[in-house]
Order: C-alpha cells, then structure tokens, then sequence
C-alpha cells in the first residue's frame, strides 16, 4: 500500500489529506526529530502495543497528554503506511477507576478466541496493565492486567467488561507482552513480577490465564518481550528470544510451557538512551522489527518530551561455534526517505581533511567502509556529535558512549543515522548497536569525516540527506 492510498483508507482522503497537513503543527522546532516518532505535544515513553493488521503498523505509547512531564498514563496512538510516516490519532486508553494505563502489547485475535469479533475484521486486542494507586480514581487499588479491543481495524477500544483479566500477583507485576504458540493453540504472557523476576503465563482465550513458569533475570527489570525468530542461513532452525527493558536478552528453546535458555543474558544495545524495548506483532514476512524508546532525551522548551528509536530489523546469527547473537540494523523503509546520494571510493584522506565540508543539514544517513590505514582515530561529526574509532583500542564511540569492536578483515563498517536530537550507529552489519541522545551545537548543522593520527582511506562512503517524515 503506497502512502496516498493509505491516507484514503485512513479516512483522510486526498483533499483532507492536504487540510491535515495544513492544519496540523509542522513538527518543525529548534529540537523536534524529523525521522523519529514524537507526539505533537506532552510526555510519551515506553512504546506500546505494536502491531501490524491490514496494510498499518500501530504504534501505541506511553502518554502524557497535558505536561512534557511523566504522569496521567495514558495510550497514545500513531498509525503508520511503512513503520517511518506517522499519525497521532485519537488516544486510545484512558485512565479509570482500576489506575492509570501502564505498558503492554497487542495482538490480531485470528480465530477470534476471545469471541470480540463483530464483522469481517479481526479483532486487535490491547493487553495492558492497570496501574493501581497512581491515580486518586484509583487508590487502593492493585497493578493488574486487562484487556481492551477493536472491531474497526484498531480505529476504537472497548475495555473488557470482565477486567482484571490477571488478578495482583505480586508487587508492581506490569508490562503484559502476548504472543501465539501455534503447536500449543494457546496464547503465552511473558509478565514483570518483581525485581529480577518475570513470568510466564498462558491462556485459550486471552481471557483466563494461568502461571505455569517464572524465571530469575539478574540485572533486567520491566517491559518484556518474548518471540520466536528464525536463525539467519539456517533455514528450519527458530529459537525463542526473551528481552528485558534494557534490551538485554536470553536465547532459547519453548515448548509452550517452559523456557529454557541456552545462553545468559546478553546486551543489543551499548547506548545510554535505549529503553522499553518491544517488537512488532503480526509482521507479515517472518520479520521481527523492534523500537525502544529513546529514554533521557533533552528536549528544552519544546511542546514535546522523548522520541522513539528508528525500527531495527532484528536477525539471529550463529555467532562463533555454537552461540548466537542478534544483530540490528535500520528497517528498509528508512530508505525511502534518502535524497540523491553523495559518495566517495577510494578517497585518502589525510590529518585536517573533511571530504564532507560542503555538506550541512541535520538529518542524515550515512554508510561507510574504512581502512584506517595509518589513522589512531578515525570517525564522523554530526551537530557536533562525534563518532569515532579508536584503532589502536578497537573501541568504537558515540560522544561519551563506546563499546569494543574488532575490525572485520582490517576494515570498519559503520552505518549512523544522524537527527537533530539523536546518533544511532550500527557497527559491522549491526554486530554492535549504540544510540545515543545529544543537544547538537546551536548553529551547527555540518557534516564531517575526519583521521588523526595518520591518514585513512574511504573505501567506500555513501552519504544520503534525508526527508522529514512530517513533511514527505
């Protein structure tokens, strides 16, 4: 579906297409994102229930709708042709008597086990976490899960009449994330207990669940995920992957009643700014995309607080002889917000040089192979954001972040998509990925590839200027 059907089916039509556009804020501040997703006033954070149905990704998030600070947890909701253009529409929960609405996820009822659905359309049922006690409304009342759904392709919510669909278990348990386990026929909850401790429940019908496993995640607390993933070259082979909110993660086996890890907790991400990680349900082509939010910005003076990462396409690859790893790099469609590309091969450059000096914007996407040759430090500044690769340490940074990397053969591949707010870069194919957060210099808005040390050649180096979402 191109973005001019989209907007028909949206209800938006093609002269209200032109109205919203003209009616609607500019996204266009001092420090508003131009390619990642931020509501057009308030507080949002951890991202929320998403999930693909009929030609739209649905990403609902953690809202604040009247102050740029955290409080009166709300669902947002933004709507999406492609995972990279997106709408804010109609808040999707609201706050009750049961508490404020905390994180969660959403799912496409297929077989309608749940009996919601009303016509043609498979029912979309949000699975959230009554905050209990966060409110007036609510006080006294306990954390509990519950469950709300549309019959109109995700345009309305009802809440369950019969909530709490999980009664208080222990503590502040939150943050249901449901999937199907198609060999069981059952759904399976993987839910925040306490501390380090998740569960893991089950249920026919998304309406009576039942605890069948906990587990101990030392140094992880909140927001998990759980999915099954396809290992990339092996075909036939899956295996279950767990996340925390920190992006840390547990590789698996799950035969719908317990799991079993096979390696201990790992990180995806070196990045300060990287938080509430959850992926995508109902993608079609077995992908697994997942976004986080973006947490501990600095957004002065704007009508807006906190963004989202960019979507990362996750892969699992054999890592070694017998471990494997996720990669992550940008989800495609990011591409089609590329301008005409700049590029060099084979170009040394030397101590002093900037082969990018006549370059100047704050949205970009750049992609680089390098041979460092002679260089100690070789690396790109954006907005005054700086990063670089120390040879010498093998140690790969982005501003005050870094983590080791080894070069691959002799040669550096780096993939940065730069914002006005935020860094995110992607080291050999998505092996290490580290987004960051950052002010950008007032008045600074040039590009620059830099060597000290020695000279170092650009073996390759395509540099793309990239489009506002608000605005293409």
């Amino acid at each position: 579906m191109n973005r001019r059907e989209w907007l028909q089916l949206s209800g938006l039509g093609v002269a209200g297409a032109a109205f919203a556009r003209q009616s609607e804020p500019r996204y266009d501040e001092k420090y508003r994102p131009q390619f990642h997703f931020t509501p057009r006033k308030g507080w949002t954070n951890d991202p929320n229930g998403l999930v693909y149905y009929e030609g739209e990704y649905h990403l609902f998030f953690q809202h604040n709708p009247f102050d740029v600070k955290w409080g009166n947890m709300t669902w947002g909701h933004a709507v999406s042709p492609d995972m990279v253009h997106w709408r804010q529409v109609e808040n999707a929960l609201l706050p009750d008597r049961m508490g404020t609405m905390f994180s969660g996820s959403a799912v496409v009822d297929e077989e309608n086990t749940a009996g919601f659905q009303q016509g043609a359309d498979k029912p979309i049922v949000l699975i959230y976490t009554a905050a209990g006690d966060t409110s007036p409304e609510s006080k006294g009342q306990p954390f509990t899960q519950c469950i709300a759904y549309s019959t109109d392709r995700g345009r309305t919510f009802t809440k369950y009449a019969g909530n709490p669909v999980v009664p208080h278990i222990v503590g502040g348990n939150r943050d249901p994330k449901v999937v199907w386990h198609a060999p069981t026929r059952r759904w399976i909850m993987a839910l925040f207990l306490d501390a380090n401790t998740y569960g893991f429940l089950a249920s026919p019908d998304l309406k009576h669940w039942t605890l069948q496993q906990k587990i101990g995640v030392p140094g992880v607390a909140e927001c998990p995920d759980f999915f099954e993933i396809p290992v990339d070259g092996e075909p036939g082979v899956t295996k279950w992957v767990w996340t925390g909110a920190n992006a840390n993660y547990l590789i698996g086996g799950f035969d719908g009643k317990r799991f079993v890890p096979e390696a201990m907790t790992q990180p995806l991400s070196y990045g300060a700014n990287y938080y509430a990680v959850q992926t995508f349900s109902h993608l079609p082509g077995n992908r697994r995309v997942q976004v986080a939010w973006m947490q501990g910005g600095n957004y002065p003076g704007m009508p807006f607080n906190q963004q989202m990462s960019c979507p990362y396409e996750l892969k699992l690859r054999k890592y070694g002889y017998e471990s494997y790893r996720l990669f992550a790099l940008p989800v495609k469609e990011i591409e089609a917000l590329r301008e005409s590309p700049k590029q060099w091969t084979n170009l040394t450059v030397q101590p002093g040089e900037n082969p990018l000096a006549a370059l100047s914007g704050d949205a970009w996407d750049v992609c680089a192979e390098i041979d460092p040759g002679d260089a100690k430090l070789v690396g790109f500044r954006a907005g005054g954001r700086i990063v670089s690769y120390a040879v010498k340490e093998n140690t790969l940074h982005n501003g005050n972040l870094n983590t080791r990397m080894a070069l691959d053969h002799g040669r550096l591949r780096l993939r940065v998509l730069a914002d006005r707010a935020s860094v995110e870069v992607f080291g050999n194919d998505g092996e290490i990925v580290m987004p960051g957060c950052f002010l950008p210099e007032a008045g600074n808005n040039r590009l620059e590839f830099f060597a000290s040390g020695g000279a170092a050649k650009l073996v390759r180096l395509d540099v793309y200027a990239l489009r506002s979402i608000w605005r293409s």
